[in-house]
């Protein structure tokens, strides 16, 4: 079992940049593909990014490709999300997901998620 500790959210302006750190708790965190995940109120969840086990494969929803970049330090047991040139769009409730045998976008997929970190993008 793994537990997720999100941080990094905050208030920022349009063009600016956010990375949000998720720290995982165990022994075994490379053995966890992991990923994020948003809402925004009113809105479905919405995949983001992804990471595989060892950190050689991402996958990002196509709204944040070029401008987010998910990494992961299995030393650390820590995956960031480097979000660069936010929009408005991009605020939400941000969660880190992990999952032993599940690598992709689909939330159905993620046994474990973090609590959530406020992202809000200022006009």
């Amino acid at each position: 079992q793994v537990q997720l500790v999100e941080s990094g959210g905050g208030l920022v302006q349009a063009g600016g940049s956010l990375r949000l750190s998720c720290a995982a708790s165990g022994r075994t965190f490379s053995s966890y593909a992991m990923g994020w995940f948003r809402q925004a109120p009113g809105k479905e969840r919405e995949f983001v990014a992804a990471i595989s086990w060892s950190g050689g494969s991402t996958y990002y929803a196509d709204s944040v490709k070029g401008r987010f970049t998910i990494s992961r330090d299995n030393a650390k047991n820590t995956v960031y999300l480097q979000m660069n040139s936010l929009k408005p769009e991009d605020t939400a409730v941000y969660y880190c997901v992990a999952d032993r045998g599940y690598y992709g976008n689909s939330f159905k997929g993620y046994e474990y998620w973090g609590q959530g970190t406020q992202v809000t993008v200022s006009s």
